[in-house]
């Protein structure tokens, strides 16, 4: 029987301690990459060198894109997986580096984020393949795009379903992908048709539970894996297990994962924990604005993983577009960091919702120091920080996008490392103006008072168990010292549509 070390508590791994389990250091993860990431292969080297200043300003964990093949090559962000073996080893699409560069200076990254105590989160993408090498002729039956139980006619079709790896040669794996590994596809090689195909024959259907949009959103594009083949949950355990032992990685970020049978994703992390001697960290992408659709999959997977927080990034959206109408004093209300924050993670924006992506919805530039304020020094969730709110970025699509870094979002990341502990007193009792103190504790004894505005210049009145005490704005927003009374109240100042995080001296 494998020997297994005492495991860390995975409480400790995220909103206390991202990777030493004798830290009392906040974690703080950060999404190193965004859909435009340059394809010039830099990425894992800049994560080596970067590594150690990121460590130093807070940074507890790095969630890192897709490592292996894909589809498109060097242009493909990684969610087009083609060889998930493939970690920029094999000369195969074209290529033998990722995007990111070559599976030499991902392991070199990924050690050299150990040294700084980062861990390291990877990217796992299991509810299609993209690039086959092959085709087959597969019995289907077409299905409406707006509601996929609604079947309309059967269809012989040549599917690109053959996955082969000729370029690796079954070196780490001799598994092979043909047609019933999949439940469907949404091309027709034969016609150039594009629909969605179902699979026909014994036990074919879409799987179920997954999301109920478009009547059941088990498909999503390219081939559809068919999670109730005993093959295919097998064969991904069997690389999850290589994967943890050639990477080291201290956890996974599931990808679509409303579109994934929850009983094999609650089956497939379970065996994941087992599998390692240490706790893994697991977080989910279930996008949809509705809670409860994240509670529901949250208990139908018995909280094996966290998820993104989706409807708080709406919140903050919302309140940014607003321009000072938005209900400053609800906007935790609906989220997952109010109902359930040991299973929050919470962001501001991703590389979906940046401009130009699928979802959407960046938060106004104006607004995400609030934004940030909020996920980083309260005492729920587990933040997520975006990299071009770090360190800005520039790209091009349908027009030239430049992106400034956040205004203090380092010194908001230091703050949460630095002050951000003890009993918090929460003020979300006003339509503009909240607030919230943090008393501190033994390690951390100074006391915080965080104040921010989507509207005009006022003041809040808070308990931070100091009394008599002097702060002052670390933003450097406000240049005036605040004294408590001697009960430990005080009226803390904003400016308008800023925020201010007061430290006591």
């Amino acid at each position: 029987m494998k020997y297994k070390k005492q495991k860390i508590s995975l409480l400790a791994l995220t909103i206390l301690s991202s990777f030493n389990a004798y830290s009392q250091q906040n974690g703080t993860m950060m999404q190193y990459f965004h859909w435009y990431s340059p394809n010039d292969g830099s990425l894992w080297s800049e994560v080596t060198t970067n590594a150690e200043a990121l460590s130093d300003n807070g940074i507890t964990a790095l969630w890192l894109p897709p490592a292996y093949k894909a589809d498109g090559g060097i242009n493909d962000v990684g969610y087009g997986v083609y060889d998930m073996y493939d970690l920029g080893e094999f000369n195969q699409k074209g290529t033998v580096r990722t995007k990111y560069g070559t599976k030499e200076q991902y392991l070199t990254a990924i050690n050299k984020a150990h040294a700084n105590n980062i861990q390291v989160y990877g990217d796992v993408v299991f509810n299609h393949r993209g690039g086959a090498d092959g085709k087959r002729w597969v019995d289907t039956v077409k299905v409406d795009w707006n509601d996929r139980n609604q079947e309309l006619g059967q269809q012989w079709i040549e599917a690109w379903v053959d996955f082969s790896f000729p370029g690796r040669n079954d070196k780490y794996s001799d598994f092979h992908w043909t047609w019933y590994h999949f439940d469907g596809v949404d091309y027709d090689a034969a016609t150039g048709e594009k629909s969605i195909f179902k699979f026909k024959g014994t036990g074919k259907a879409w799987d179920w539970e997954v999301s109920n949009e478009n009547g059941n959103y088990d498909y999503l594009m390219y081939a559809d894996l068919d999670m109730d083949h005993p093959e295919v949950k097998q064969e991904l355990k069997d690389w999850g297990e290589w994967y943890l032992t050639m990477t080291k990685v201290d956890g996974f970020r599931m990808d679509a994962v409303k579109h994934i049978k929850y009983q094999y994703l609650k089956e497939w992390s379970e065996h994941m924990q087992a599998a390692s001697d240490k706790d893994l960290f697991i977080v989910g992408e279930y996008w949809n604005y509705d809670v409860n659709q994240l509670h529901n999959f949250i208990t139908k997977t018995n909280g094996e993983m966290s998820l993104f927080d989706a409807p708080l990034h709406m919140n903050f959206y919302q309140a940014s577009i607003k321009n000072g109408y938005f209900d400053m004093g609800s906007i935790m209300n609906g989220t997952l960091m109010k109902d359930n924050p040991t299973k929050a993670v919470t962001l501001v924006e991703n590389h979906d919702t940046q401009p130009m992506q699928a979802l959407e919805s960046p938060v106004e530039y104006w607004f995400k120091p609030l934004a940030y304020a909020v996920i980083l020094l309260r005492e729920e969730g587990y933040p997520s920080v975006f990299y071009p709110d770090y360190y800005g970025a520039k790209y091009k699509d349908k027009y030239d996008i430049n992106l400034a870094p956040v205004k203090h979002l380092k010194e908001l990341i230091t703050l949460r490392k630095d002050f951000a502990y003890g009993k918090q007193n929460s003020y979300l009792d006003h339509q503009d103006i909240i607030g919230w103190t943090r008393e501190g504790n033994n390690e951390h004894p100074n006391a915080m008072a965080v104040v921010m505005t989507d509207s005009y210049a006022d003041a809040k009145w808070m308990y931070t168990g100091k009394k008599s005490s002097a702060f002052k704005d670390t933003l450097g927003n406000r240049s005036e010292t605040i004294w408590t009374d001697a009960n430990g109240w005080g009226q803390f100042p904003v400016n308008e549509k800023s925020v201010s995080v007061w430290i006591s001296q």
